[in-house]
Protein backbone atom coordinates (compact mmCIF):
# COMPACT_ATOMS: atom_id res chain seq x y z
CA UNK A 1 0.00 0.00 0.00
CA UNK A 2 1.10 3.68 -0.86
CA UNK A 3 1.57 6.22 1.56
CA UNK A 4 -2.16 8.35 1.01
CA UNK A 5 -1.53 12.39 0.43
CA UNK A 6 -2.25 15.08 3.51
CA UNK A 7 -5.80 15.79 1.83
CA UNK A 8 -6.41 12.03 1.22
CA UNK A 9 -5.88 11.44 5.22
CA UNK A 10 -7.53 14.83 5.90
CA UNK A 11 -10.87 13.43 3.62
CA UNK A 12 -10.91 10.34 5.28
CA UNK A 13 -10.87 12.36 8.84
CA UNK A 14 -13.83 14.80 7.59
CA UNK A 15 -16.03 11.61 6.43
CA UNK A 16 -15.50 9.96 9.85
CA UNK A 17 -15.91 13.03 11.63
CA UNK A 18 -19.50 13.22 9.68
CA UNK A 19 -20.38 9.29 10.77
CA UNK A 20 -19.49 7.85 7.59
CA UNK A 21 -17.80 4.29 7.30
CA UNK A 22 -14.64 4.37 5.31
CA UNK A 23 -12.90 1.58 3.17
CA UNK A 24 -9.29 1.86 1.63
CA UNK A 25 -8.75 -1.03 -1.05
CA UNK A 26 -5.32 -2.83 -0.76
CA UNK A 27 -4.31 -2.33 -3.43
CA UNK A 28 -4.88 0.56 -5.33
CA UNK A 29 -5.88 2.59 -2.37
CA UNK A 30 -9.08 3.70 -3.76
CA UNK A 31 -11.29 4.95 -0.71
CA UNK A 32 -14.93 4.18 -0.45
CA UNK A 33 -17.69 6.31 1.72
CA UNK A 34 -20.96 4.95 3.05
CA UNK A 35 -23.30 5.68 5.60
CA UNK A 36 -22.96 4.09 8.66
CA UNK A 37 -26.44 2.25 8.93
CA UNK A 38 -25.83 1.02 12.42
CA UNK A 39 -26.10 4.95 13.94
CA UNK A 40 -28.26 5.63 11.53
CA UNK A 41 -30.88 3.41 10.50
CA UNK A 42 -33.30 5.92 8.78
CA UNK A 43 -30.79 6.96 6.09
CA UNK A 44 -31.54 6.24 2.65
CA UNK A 45 -28.50 4.95 1.36
CA UNK A 46 -29.88 4.88 -2.02
CA UNK A 47 -27.13 7.29 -3.16
CA UNK A 48 -24.74 5.22 -2.25
CA UNK A 49 -26.16 2.22 -3.83
CA UNK A 50 -22.57 2.10 -5.92
CA UNK A 51 -20.49 1.66 -3.24
CA UNK A 52 -22.49 -0.53 -1.16
CA UNK A 53 -22.23 -3.11 -4.61
CA UNK A 54 -18.27 -2.13 -4.40
CA UNK A 55 -18.21 -3.93 -0.93
CA UNK A 56 -20.33 -6.26 -1.00
CA UNK A 57 -18.80 -7.75 -4.13
CA UNK A 58 -14.96 -6.77 -2.91
CA UNK A 59 -15.35 -6.95 0.37
CA UNK A 60 -12.02 -8.46 1.07
CA UNK A 61 -10.46 -6.29 -1.12
CA UNK A 62 -10.73 -3.36 1.81
CA UNK A 63 -9.91 -2.23 4.93
CA UNK A 64 -12.21 -0.49 7.39
CA UNK A 65 -11.22 2.32 9.00
CA UNK A 66 -13.06 2.45 12.18
CA UNK A 67 -14.92 5.61 13.38
CA UNK A 68 -13.38 7.06 16.91
CA UNK A 69 -15.27 5.48 19.50
CA UNK A 70 -16.84 8.01 22.38
CA UNK A 71 -14.01 7.64 24.69
CA UNK A 72 -11.25 8.92 22.05
CA UNK A 73 -13.56 11.56 21.19
CA UNK A 74 -13.79 12.10 24.86
CA UNK A 75 -9.86 12.41 24.73
CA UNK A 76 -9.50 15.03 22.38
CA UNK A 77 -12.26 17.25 24.18
CA UNK A 78 -9.83 16.83 27.13
CA UNK A 79 -6.74 17.43 25.03
CA UNK A 80 -8.44 20.68 23.92
CA UNK A 81 -9.84 21.85 27.37
CA UNK A 82 -5.71 20.88 28.12
CA UNK A 83 -4.51 23.95 25.63
CA UNK A 84 -6.45 26.61 27.34
CA UNK A 85 -4.93 29.03 29.72
CA UNK A 86 -5.91 28.38 33.09
CA UNK A 87 -7.68 31.71 33.55
CA UNK A 88 -9.31 30.94 30.64
CA UNK A 89 -13.42 30.54 31.59
CA UNK A 90 -13.79 28.92 28.68
CA UNK A 91 -12.03 26.18 30.19
CA UNK A 92 -13.26 26.55 33.38
CA UNK A 93 -16.36 25.50 31.63
CA UNK A 94 -15.71 23.08 29.27
CA UNK A 95 -14.04 20.89 32.25
CA UNK A 96 -17.00 21.06 34.21
CA UNK A 97 -19.13 19.91 30.93
CA UNK A 98 -16.86 17.11 30.91
CA UNK A 99 -17.35 15.82 34.39
CA UNK A 100 -20.97 15.92 34.68
CA UNK A 101 -23.63 14.44 32.82
CA UNK A 102 -24.21 14.32 28.85
CA UNK A 103 -20.38 15.71 28.85
CA UNK A 104 -20.59 15.17 24.56
CA UNK A 105 -23.92 17.63 24.99
CA UNK A 106 -22.42 20.12 27.21
CA UNK A 107 -19.23 20.56 25.82
CA UNK A 108 -20.40 21.38 22.23
CA UNK A 109 -23.41 23.50 23.85
CA UNK A 110 -20.49 25.68 25.48
CA UNK A 111 -18.12 25.85 21.93
CA UNK A 112 -20.74 26.35 20.02
CA UNK A 113 -21.45 29.49 22.23
CA UNK A 114 -17.82 30.21 22.36
CA UNK A 115 -17.31 32.56 19.01
CA UNK A 116 -13.72 33.08 20.06
CA UNK A 117 -12.54 29.29 20.16
CA UNK A 118 -15.58 27.68 17.84
CA UNK A 119 -12.92 27.66 15.26
CA UNK A 120 -10.14 26.32 17.25
CA UNK A 121 -12.08 23.62 18.33
CA UNK A 122 -12.93 22.45 15.01
CA UNK A 123 -9.53 22.68 14.11
CA UNK A 124 -7.90 21.31 16.67
CA UNK A 125 -10.47 18.40 16.59
CA UNK A 126 -9.84 17.74 12.83
CA UNK A 127 -6.04 17.68 13.56
CA UNK A 128 -6.47 15.02 16.05
CA UNK A 129 -8.90 12.84 13.85
CA UNK A 130 -6.48 13.07 10.86
CA UNK A 131 -3.46 11.64 13.35
CA UNK A 132 -5.74 8.53 14.97
CA UNK A 133 -6.45 8.01 11.02
CA UNK A 134 -2.60 7.78 10.26
CA UNK A 135 -2.53 5.65 13.26
CA UNK A 136 -5.11 3.28 11.79
CA UNK A 137 -3.10 3.73 8.35
CA UNK A 138 0.28 2.69 9.95
CA UNK A 139 -1.63 -0.54 12.02
CA UNK A 140 -2.77 -1.88 7.91
CA UNK A 141 1.03 -1.63 7.34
Amino acid sequence: MTTLTTDKIKEISDQLDCGFRCFLHRQNNKLLFIPDTTRHIEIDTEAWATEIDELENNFDNYFEIDQLESGDTFRIMQQFTDTLKDTNQLKEKLIDALQNKKPFRQFKFIIDNSRAYRQNWFDFKSRKIQEWVVSKLDSFG
